[in-house]
């Protein structure tokens, strides 16, 4: 995909993922974002089920279509739905183009692929996605997930054009480092997705729902006290982390209030704190790289 943008804007937080929202102001988050030369959105279905797409479509609503790349997925419709079918991914990408209020896809993904069968994606539903790119419906199709391997497994054995991996390329975590010249190699466009890492690199800490070990909470509650003793903020150096990274197409971070579009783009433009990134990473140093469990164990 040419034309991406070093920040995307993720809208899980569109659906009120994180909490109630305000769906004037985030109407005004997308088109802030837009205006400051964001050019990459990323949705799905499942955030809100559907109420982010639907958010989404109305604030695009009258927007130059030209102007934007937007990023959807299928495969994940709730917590435990999954269904990776040829038919119901077809209709899946049909809803989200009458949501979101365009005739295409600039890129299609599926979402969150460790919970499904792995051989299925790359036997039917891939060929399925690429139908729909031959009939224009889509430009690109991509997968997602948390865990690498499973989408080196499908990238191994199908062709895809983009991976969207998400919490694994941050201030506590940069396993996907390891996994970039792998993805390089078969011309694969990264996406570094939740540079907060849903929350745990925040002063206000995760949500209730988030699966964090405890040890690895603690951690980043104890590095959220000392960028506050320090007067810095643990979320500012975290996205700017993130976003310093090599490798990335795009770091995309969710936003739902156009302040917040405008912070993290000040953010961006501002130099890391590397002393203070130093103490962090010492706070860090036990939990650097500690993952939780996601999906099913991949094939061999």
């Amino acid at each position: 995909m040419n034309g991406v943008s070093p920040i995307g804007f993720g809208a899980a937080p569109l659906g009120g993922v994180y909490g109630t929202i305000d769906r004037d102001r985030a109407v005004a988050s997308v088109r802030t974002a837009l205006e400051a030369g964001v050019t990459l959105i990323d949705v799905a279905p499942y955030y809100g089920k559907t109420v982010a797409e639907t958010v989404l479509g109305q604030a695009l609503r009258g927007v130059d279509r030209g102007s934007y790349l937007l990023a959807t997925k299928v495969g994940r419709y709730d917590l435990a739905e999954f269904d990776f079918s040829a038919g119901r991914v077809e209709r899946s990408v049909r809803e989200s183009l009458d949501r979101l209020g365009t005739d295409y896809l600039d890129l299609i993904q599926c979402h969150d692929v460790e919970f499904g069968d792995l051989d299925q994606i790359v036997e039917e539903t891939l060929p399925a996605l690429r139908k729909l790119q031959d009939a224009g419906a889509v430009r690109s199709v991509g997968i997602t997930g948390y865990p690498l391997r499973p989408l080196a497994y499908i990238a191994e054995r199908a062709p895809v054009d983009t991976v969207l991996s998400y919490c694994q390329y941050n201030l506590q975590n940069v396993t996907l480092g390891d996994w970039l010249p792998f993805f390089a190699e078969r011309n694969i466009q990264v996406f570094n997705a939740s540079p907060l890492a849903m929350g745990l690199l925040t002063e206000a800490g995760p949500p209730e729902w988030h699966p964090a070990p405890a040890a690895l909470r603690a951690a980043c509650a104890r590095a959220a006290a000392l960028c506050r003793e320090r007067g810095g903020d643990l979320a500012k150096l975290a996205f700017q982390f993130a976003v310093s990274r090599p490798g990335a197409a795009s770091t995309i971070v969710g936003m739902a209030d156009p302040d917040l579009v405008r912070r993290n783009l000040a953010w961006a433009a501002e130099p890391l704190d590397t002393e203070l990134l130093a103490a962090v990473q010492d706070v860090l140093a036990d939990q650097l790289n500690v993952q939780w469990p996601s999906g099913r164990e991949v094939p061999r």
